[in-house]
């Protein structure tokens, strides 16, 4: 028979093992990759009367184009690109978010000079109709992985702008994160008045192109609560980019430091409204969000 010591000893040991054979997404930085390889895939999208290309990145079993899919099934975000923007430029944050377990699907589609953003928010909304049909799909290498009630809208500049467009007229949306969103036409902060959804704006504090006074300001106010505005210290509107071209401006941070910061903020909150991780609360509403010296905290649940 174990004597009275030696169980006393298993008891407490019990819970010890427990913790520490627990995940720890929680104390992880999520400014750096998460846990899963990244795979990437070009696909056509055809849903809800439009076409287009677009390139999906997704956890996967093993990093590179076309390899399969991480055991599980994940959220989906749908990203808009700046006006004039290839969807290159955004590599590291669709793969980053990828690496957290997030799907993240990029449209091609408006890329053009004279481009509509009414139609970009609806190709945003086809992107994510098309990721959900992909669940039942057979054949499809997303087929059982989407998480189809985790559905989110984002982009940068001009789709960041349709991204808002996009969630007030999508139901099925669950949360919006974007970067630099501009007003646009039809107006984002008209459509920003009748979105419930938690919405989180980031902007640069020096951004010269969609600056946050003309921009992510009246459409933060224009929202209904649960909202928020981050704005990034030294922040610039190219900075939110893998790369600069012409018309860029420049800020007061390095883009290294604000791509970080970029991924650390939109991270948590993807984490605490897609993937329903509440270790992320302080992160993204608590002391550590209202206090962080590097990003400006503007918001309301």
């Amino acid at each position: 028979m174990r004597s009275w010591p030696v169980r006393i000893c298993a008891t407490l040991l019990i819970p010890f093992l427990i913790l520490t054979a627990a995940p720890a997404r929680a104390s992880a930085d999520p400014s750096a990759p998460g846990a899963y390889p990244v795979g990437y895939a070009d696909v056509s999208v055809s849903a809800s009367g439009r076409s287009f290309g677009a390139r999906v990145y997704y956890p996967a079993t093993s990093a590179g184009n076309g390899t399969a899919v991480a055991s599980g099934q994940f959220p989906v975000t749908a990203f808009g690109h700046g006006f004039f923007q290839s969807i290159s430029k955004y590599a590291s944050l669709g793969s980053h978010w990828a690496s957290w377990g997030t799907i993240t699907i990029m449209p091609t589609s408006q890329g053009g000079l004279f481009p509509s953003h009414s139609a970009f928010a609806d190709d945003l909304n086809a992107a994510l109709t098309w990721m959900v049909s992909q669940n039942s799909t057979s054949g499809s290498r997303f087929n059982a992985h989407v998480r189809t009630n985790r559905l989110g809208l984002s982009g940068h500049s001009m789709g960041g702008g349709a991204s808002v467009l996009a969630a007030a007229r999508n139901s099925s949306v669950r949360t919006v994160t974007n970067l630099a969103a501009a007003e646009t036409n039809p107006s984002a902060k008209a459509a920003a008045a009748t979105t419930a959804v938690p919405m989180q704006l980031v902007a640069g504090s020096n951004d010269t192109v969609a600056g946050p006074s003309g921009h992510q300001i009246p459409i933060y106010n224009a929202k209904l609560a649960p909202k928020q505005l981050r704005t990034i210290v030294g922040g610039f509107h190219c900075g939110f980019t893998d790369s600069g071209g012409i018309g860029c401006d420049s800020g007061s941070i390095s883009r290294a430091t604000q791509q970080a910061i970029t991924r650390r903020v939109t991270t948590t909150w993807l984490l605490h409204y897609l993937h329903d991780d509440t270790t992320q609360y302080d992160a993204v509403w608590g002391t550590s969000a209202r206090n962080d010296p590097a990003v400006q905290f503007l918001g309301v649940q």
